[in-house]
């Protein structure tokens, strides 16, 4: 026997082994999902009336304009027929190889098999023809209610993305090539990703997106210092320690969104944010919200505004012995700051000395991105879900969110963890958006119903804590930051929500890049831009065309503003030293609570 078959009877031998472990692993994958909970049907899909209302306006496009519809089939029918040939014709003449003309680039088919090797090349082509004709066959359908043929529009996507030819192994040569020259090793390795996600979730599909192990909050995320002053059901209020002798008079009170937790914003000390206020000398404290269970299915906004936004109000003027402090909400957070500043005028309370909102909505006439979500099927498959676990459980929302952008969120991430084998990479950022949390059961009716779907806030009809509140009554000193690209929070829509507000003195900044990235820039990263401009009359288009462009971070453009609105300097203050006894250090015990999983 030569020393080549000896190295190929041990190659396969290796892979016979590895094919043998998969017996193991298929018995763990069908326990894995007898575990998984059913979920109302709403929120996998849309009601089928969507799908009946497009075929019938599909038909009636045929019937009155069957010349259009034609044209698209016929081109559809040619593009395909031409390609077909074409590698019959390659076959025919000798060495099969790809066309000349490899096709359009997407970033899905990034392996140079796609464009070298016939056969990939001939699956990616025929796939881009086929989605190129899918949406043009939407395009014609004129006869369609707007937001009916945005959600259609959606889905069909959704279809179109999970079809694509690099989501199946036998049409994947990265996958294909991995598991060859792993002798198998890396399917196998790909299906115990798979089971031990299902495990930990309970039979549920939730993609890990980063190496969980990797991080410790409080270890090397979220260290920046301070203490927890404060506890209730409801939030941790963390004062942070200072950094500089001297402080502002007042104090910073920033709300971070309930949805996720507030880390985002001290994720490393080069780009935590709490880091760099406190060292521009200001008191800090920071909001971490409990991560509720199903006992809290009847807790409602009104509760977060009360013994969240009001008492944290209230102990920061406590502890800095002050009259007013500056507040500041960040997504749903800042929404919710904007019905406290409402509620607090109708009170005739004047604590809020100014108010920031990063990426904050509060008017939802365009629903954006979020359109397919927020109809009354799926409003109502949420409501069912509430109704039975008290709670929206987290993988929902974050299911929501990674549709938006499927490709990156979902398909990419599965690919490398289950096909290629791939650990998924230690990304703190990554990490932070896995580690979500529950909503309260009333808390998300309210804001699904009377804000997103019927836009009470900003038609000034929002009932809440015995007040009909308006986004007209939002009247101190305040700054929005909106980003270009943001998919969850729309800088159109902020804009106009901002223009709604009573303030006579408000400014708005556009910041370059997204919902989480264009928030969290760093002035030393000297990264993404942002704009400003004075005239908020205009629309949006105009305000930004006549925009002033400014390299850098927009956050020293925040704290000029801010230190205007912050009164004088003072002596430090040291956590502890004003009535409130430290609980714990930062980042507290909140923050560490995890979602709660299926079935739990």
């Amino acid at each position: 026997m030569t020393t080549n078959d000896i190295a190929a009877a041990e190659s396969r031998e290796r892979l016979d082994a590895n094919l043998a472990r998969v017996e193991d692993l298929s018995k763990r994958l069908m326990t894995a999902l007898t575990r998984k909970k059913s979920v109302p049907a709403a929120l996998s899909g849309p009601d089928a009336s969507l799908y009946a209302n497009a075929s019938q306006a599909y038909w009636q496009e045929w019937m009155q304009n069957p010349a259009k519809m034609l044209e698209h089939q016929v081109q559809y029918w040619g593009k395909t027929m031409t390609h077909f040939v074409d590698a019959q014709q390659a076959l025919a003449k000798g060495p099969l190889k790809a066309p000349e003309d490899p096709g359009p680039k997407d970033r899905r088919f990034a392996n140079p098999l796609w464009d070298t090797h016939p056969y990939f090349n001939y699956v990616k082509q025929q796939y881009l023809i086929n989605s190129e004709a899918i949406a043009g066959s939407l395009d014609e359908i004129a006869e369609l209610d707007p937001k009916e043929k945005r959600r259609l529009k959606y889905f069909a996507q959704q279809i179109t993305d999970m079809f694509a030819p690099t989501n199946f192994l036998a049409t994947n040569p990265d996958a294909l090539m991995r598991a060859v020259e792993t002798e198998g090793e890396s399917l196998v390795k790909g299906l115990e990703n798979l089971v031990s996600d299902l495990e930990a979730n309970n039979g549920e599909l939730v993609v890990r997106l980063a190496d969980e192990e990797a991080f410790q909050i409080g270890e090397n995320i979220a260290t920046a210092e301070g203490e927890v002053i404060f506890r209730n059901r409801m939030m941790e209020v963390i004062q942070y320690s200072p950094t500089t002798d001297e402080v502002h008079e007042t104090p910073i009170v920033l709300f971070p969104p309930w949805i996720n937790k507030f880390y985002i914003l001290d994720l490393k000390p080069t780009n935590s944010l709490i880091r760099w206020v406190v060292d521009q000398g200001y008191t800090l404290f920071v909001v971490s919200w409990i991560n509720p269970g199903a006992d809290y299915a009847d807790v409602g906004l009104e509760a977060y505004i009360e013994e969240g936004y009001l008492k944290a109000t209230e102990i920061a003027k406590e502890v800095c012995g002050v009259d007013k402090i500056n507040a500041v909400g960040y997504c749903i957070a800042g929404t919710t700051l904007s019905l406290t500043l409402s509620l607090m005028k109708k009170r005739g309370d004047k604590s809020i000395k100014s108010a920031t909102f990063f990426t904050a909505l509060t008017d939802f006439s365009d629903q954006g991105e979020f359109t397919p979500f927020l109809e009354d099927d799926f409003a109502d498959g949420i409501e069912q879900e509430i109704a039975q676990e008290g709670v929206l459980p987290s993988f929902i929302m974050a299911r929501t969110f990674s549709f938006l952008r499927s490709n990156d969120l979902i398909y990419g991430p599965a690919i490398r963890h289950y096909m290629m084998g791939e650990t998924p990479p230690a990304f703190d950022l990554l990490y932070w958006n896995g580690d979500g949390a529950n909503l309260p059961g009333k808390m998300f009716s309210q804001y699904l119903r009377g804000l997103c779907q019927r836009n009470e806030f900003a038609t000034g009809e929002f009932e809440l804590l015995g007040e009909t509140l308006s986004v007209k009554d939002v009247d101190v000193p305040l700054m929005s930051i909106a980003t270009e690209t943001d998919h969850i929070a729309a800088a159109r829509d902020v804009y106009r929500g901002v223009q709604m507000m009573g303030s006579r003195s408000k400014q708005f900044v556009l910041g370059q890049s997204g919902h989480i990235a264009g928030i969290v820039n760093p002035p030393s990263k000297n990264k993404y831009g942002h704009f400003t401009g004075d005239d908020l009359k205009l629309d949006f288009d105009e305000w930004k065309d006549s925009a002033e462009h400014h390299e850098g971070s927009w956050w020293p453009h925040w704290e000029a503003w801010l230190k205007k609105r912050s009164g004088k300097k003072v002596p430090a203050r040291i956590p502890g030293e004003a009535g409130y006894e430290p609980l714990c250090p930062a980042p507290g015990t909140y923050v560490k609570l995890k979602a709660v999983k299926q079935n739990q």
